[in-house]
């Protein structure tokens, strides 16, 4: 059974910075695609940032570029996601998720697995 938990979530002012962070656990192999995705109430779920792990490749959402940054640590099997100068409407669920049928993909829709995410509220 594949288990992903992000932690890290929390309240901020603009401005400010968070780091998140997922744990995996039950995979047979290692999985090196793995992405960040957030939502709103309301909205669709949308790609923050992927990462294949194998080539070291980053990819990231237009409005998150400079902003955001995922790493990979495949020997503790972890993803995280810093978080710097956040903006008001960064605030959302976020979520980790593994396994893309395509590495480096922002499209849900590739993911297999998914954790139950961490909510990250900006205020001005």
């Amino acid at each position: 059974q594949v288990h992903l938990a992000e932690s890290g979530g929390g309240s901020v002012q603009a401005g400010g910075s968070l780091k998140l962070s997922c744990a995996t656990s039950g995979y047979d192999e290692d999985s090196y695609c793995m992405g960040w995705f957030r939502q709103i109430p309301g909205k669709q779920r949308e790609g923050v940032a992927a990462s294949d792990g194998m080539s070291g490749r980053t990819y990231y959402a237009d409005s998150v570029k400079g902003r955001f940054t995922i790493s990979q640590d495949k020997g503790k099997r972890t993803l995280s996601l810093q978080l710097n100068n956040l903006k008001p409407e960064d605030t959302a669920m976020y979520y980790c998720a593994a396994d893309a049928s395509r590495c480096g993909s922002l499209w849900p829709v590739d993911y297999t697995y998914w954790g139950l995410g961490t909510q990250v509220a900006v205020s001005l």
